[in-house]
């Protein structure tokens, strides 16, 4: 089973209590647009990395209603004991298609605060219908894949495997981080699954369990070379760390008569970074100079620093509980907000949502990202309405400080983000791999990092959007 095959009852309820609403109002085929958020930058940064989208387009090219859904829908009973949801209305259900448009920002795109990572438009009930299921996908994997880019930022070049599955949140959050974890730069999964579904490179060899199942830890050791030849990296710390680096470098000599080699050696608990300098000596000492030291037991990114400021002699690093759960920040604040509805003559009617705190007021209309750039470099995201409009060279208003207005006149080029995914419910964009996202998230996160380090970059309103938008906000302020 491929995920996100599933149905549309991957929703809150109240989504179909609205759906139902629209429908018995007859709003259900108004036209509308939504926008797809986040409000922070995750885990305290200063970016975060796209991701999901083509986990949106495998499960909206599936949307539809089955028997077995609207047979669950049926025996739902209100406070009354009647039916929750009418006849009628499980028919419509039935016959319903997916035909919004959709515009997204590519996966693996570098990208912040408060600017549409999707734009939705079409018929209110089902852009409505929709808002859980993408949220649930684009938030987690953003989440994972922007740790998994931190973590292999810290690792300064050495590979780095997700090993998180057994300590992710479920089978399918399991699966969506490998999936993540690998666009944001992990080289590979300890999760099979993931790596048939989505052509990941798998790794694994043994646990502690391999040497303690027998009489010693050179039995055990011994054994496992003569079984996985090719694949022989040992699990060094079940009893003695360093002699169990002995005992790795005696069957290490053992291989390489045999025409094989020791791949490397793992290290799962103590004072990783100094048991990894020692265990060097020993390798080196023995002509082991190419054998891998690979690093697993509670890493992240900040972990990994540490230990490259101590000197640890670690070539490879094992990354789990904290990757794929994004242990120090669970969640990305995601939200889609409705921004526009075509009344009946046709015109386009702006909406917004009103907030005490002002960064919070959701931004009215059908938007677009425009990325400035000078010498090749990011200068700024401008956000515009579709509608209203932008020109080659904009005035814009920051969102962090709107008192100061900047006029574009230093750029040598732009790019619009949000391109065109799905039209009338038919898929227009060429789907590209796993590992052609990979490459462009590597290098978009190499690029920003590169010319803005730990900056704040700043997203902008155009002019006479933002001057749009705060006519709005006094009408419905009143």
């Amino acid at each position: 089973m491929k995920p996100y095959t599933y149905s549309p009852l991957l929703t809150d309820f109240y989504q179909l209590t609205m759906a139902y609403g629209y429908w018995r109002l007859n709003m259900h085929e108004q036209e509308s647009v939504f926008h797809l958020i986040f409000r922070k930058n995750p885990f305290k940064g200063n970016y975060a990395l796209s991701c999901g989208l083509g986990s949106v387009i495998d499960y909206l090219k599936n949307w539809r209603f089955q028997e077995d859904d609207l047979a669950y829908l049926a025996t739902l009973k209100n406070q009354q004991d009647g039916n929750f949801f009418p006849a009628e209305f499980l028919d419509y259900l039935r016959q319903l298609k997916f035909t919004c448009d959709i515009d997204a920002i590519p996966e693996g795109t570098v990208v912040f605060p408060h600017e549409p990572l999707l734009r939705i438009q079409g018929p209110l009930l089902q852009c409505q219908l929709l808002e859980t299921s993408l949220l649930t996908i684009i938030n987690f994997q953003t989440l994972i894949a922007t740790k998994a880019s931190r973590v292999c930022t810290a690792a300064q070049g050495d590979p780095v495997i997700e090993f998180g599955m057994r300590r992710a949140q479920g089978p399918d959050g399991a699966i969506s981080a490998s999936r993540a974890a690998y666009i944001g730069g992990c080289v590979a999964t300890s999760n099979t699954l993931a790596g048939k579904l989505f052509d990941i490179p798998v790794r694994g060899t043994h646990a502690h369990s391999w040497v303690t199942a027998f009489p010693t830890e050179e039995a055990a050791f011994t054994a496992y070379a003569q079984v996985m030849p090719h694949n022989c990296v040992l699990l060094v710390d079940t009893y003695d760390s360093i002699e169990g680096v002995k005992h790795a470098i005696e069957v290490g000599k053992k291989l390489r008569a045999e025409g094989t080699d020791l791949l490397g050696i793992r290290l799962d608990s103590g004072d990783m970074a100094e048991l990894s300098i020692q265990a060097k000596k020993l390798l080196d000492a023995a002509g082991f100079e190419n054998t891998m030291i690979l690093a697993s037991n509670s890493l992240d990114e900040y972990v990994i620093e540490a230990f490259k400021q101590k000197g640890a002699k670690i070539t490879a690093w094992g990354v789990g509980t904290h990757l794929a759960t994004a242990y120090d920040q669970p969640a990305l604040d995601g939200v889609y907000k409705l921004s526009a509805l075509r009344t009946a003559h046709g015109e386009w009617e702006y909406k917004l949502k009103l907030s005490e705190q002002k960064i919070k007021i959701s931004n009215p209309g059908r938007h677009q990202v425009r990325r400035f750039f000078c010498n090749e470099q990011y200068v700024m995201d401008v956000m515009y309405d579709l509608s209203v409009g932008i020109s080659d060279i904009p005035e814009a208003v920051p969102l962090n400080t709107p008192e100061q207005v900047k006029k574009l006149d230093d750029i040598d080029g732009y790019v619009d983000l949000l391109e065109p995914v799905f039209r009338q419910g038919q898929l227009v964009q060429k789907q590209k791999t796993i590992h052609e996202t990979r490459k462009h998230a590597i290098a978009a996160i190499d690029e920003f990092l590169r010319t803005h380090g730990k900056q704040d970059y700043t997203v902008a309103l155009e002019k006479n959007f933002s001057d749009l938008k705060q006519k709005l906000v006094e009408k419905y302020s009143k």
